[in-house]
């Protein structure tokens, strides 16, 4: 068996949900698309990719021994569950997040990695890596098209996918770039509760309640309210894609929801293991903090006064900013005689 097919049968022996191969040439488009997105402030707090376009639209400012990107999605839709509808007290986790999801395509990528070392060859792994824009990379490899929410949807799985590649200095053949889209479908971009999606394949992080949740410093006071019950991530335009109806109708059973009381009980070491999968800035938990408050003021009731008057007190300037916020939003005697004795502290 030679090398190619052995790889392609693991691939499908590991329940990929796509998998191809692309050469290592820039993504010009990507660039540009990157630049943009900087230049005119759409990319927001984002790093990652942003932080350097020439890079990560490169394979080979990073890697110049490369010859070929081994590209694999990995659907988490039928093992995320759903969070179901809003339940008063609690905050919602995009499923995406709910558990690693990032760990069965990290193993399968390890294992084709593994194919091509004991071939002879030179391969690295790379998953959720700033190096590379990996929805370019899963389109010319043929594993996924570019949505117009401005995510990739692979066949089968629809937006419900986490992208990863093997970079190798291996000459495979290459796929066929994927040449499909979304057609006369637009449902993601009215689904999105804050229109992020200012035109089809555009989005503006400024607004983006995801990335609203993983920026530094107070949520503008605009967005809160649109947060709703959300702790962390937003699945809105991914729920409204036809193509993942399916995929996400697999992940029926209840997950994702979080004791928001709980949570602003709990000390900085315990959140800081339970959710080291989310992405917060520096690492801090008091962004994680910030949001379960807002969501709290979202969809608490009478059990919430006590915890947001206590917060409303806290030594942290943007704690007691968004207690006091989420005291306001409290349809209770008891909030609103929070909310004066707040003011009048000064």
């Amino acid at each position: 068996m030679d090398l190619e097919t052995t790889l392609r049968e693991r691939a499908a022996a590991l329940g990929l949900a796509g998998f191809g191969v692309c050469d290592t040439a820039p993504f010009p488009d990507t660039l540009g698309d990157l630049e943009d997105a900087v230049t005119s402030g759409r990319s927001a707090a984002l790093t990652f990719t942003f932080s350097d376009p020439e890079r990560a639209a490169d394979p080979r400012r990073s890697f110049p021994w490369a010859v070929s990107l081994v590209v694999a999605a990995h659907s988490y839709a039928a093992a995320s569950g759903n969070p179901g509808p809003a339940v008063a007290g609690t905050g919602r986790v995009a499923r995406f997040a709910v558990d690693d999801h990032y760990a069965p395509l990290r193993a399968a990528l390890a294992e084709i990695a593994a194919i091509l070392q004991a071939a002879g060859h030179r391969a690295e792994v790379l998953v959720d890596d700033n190096r590379l824009v990996d929805r370019a990379a899963a389109v010319r490899a043929g594993v996924a098209w570019w949505g117009k929410s401005a995510m990739v949807l692979v066949p089968g799985a629809g937006p419900w996918v986490l992208l990863g590649t093997v970079v190798t200095d291996a000459t495979l053949t290459a796929d066929a770039p994927m040449r499909r889209d979304c057609g006369t479908c637009d449902a993601c971009i009215p689904a999105c509760p804050t229109g992020a999606i200012v035109a089809p394949g555009i989005l503006d992080a400024r607004r983006c309640l995801a990335a609203i949740a993983q920026a530094p410093g107070p949520i503008p006071e605009r967005f809160r309210e649109a947060m709703g019950d959300r702790l962390y991530g937003c699945d809105e335009c991914l729920t409204a894609c036809p193509p993942g109806h399916r995929a996400a109708g697999r992940g029926s059973g209840p997950n994702g929801r979080v004791d928001l009381i709980r949570l602003l009980g709990s000390d900085d070491r315990t959140l800081a293991a339970r959710y080291d999968r989310f992405y917060i800035p520096r690492n801090d938990v008091r962004h994680l903090r910030r949001n379960a408050l807002v969501a709290l003021g979202n969809t608490g009731g009478a059990e919430a006064v006590g915890v947001l008057a206590g917060y409303a007190g806290h030594r942290d300037a943007m704690l007691r900013e968004h207690a006091a916020w989420a005291l306001g939003r409290l349809r209770d005697p008891r909030a609103r005689a929070a909310t004066q004795a707040v003011r009048a502290a000064g």
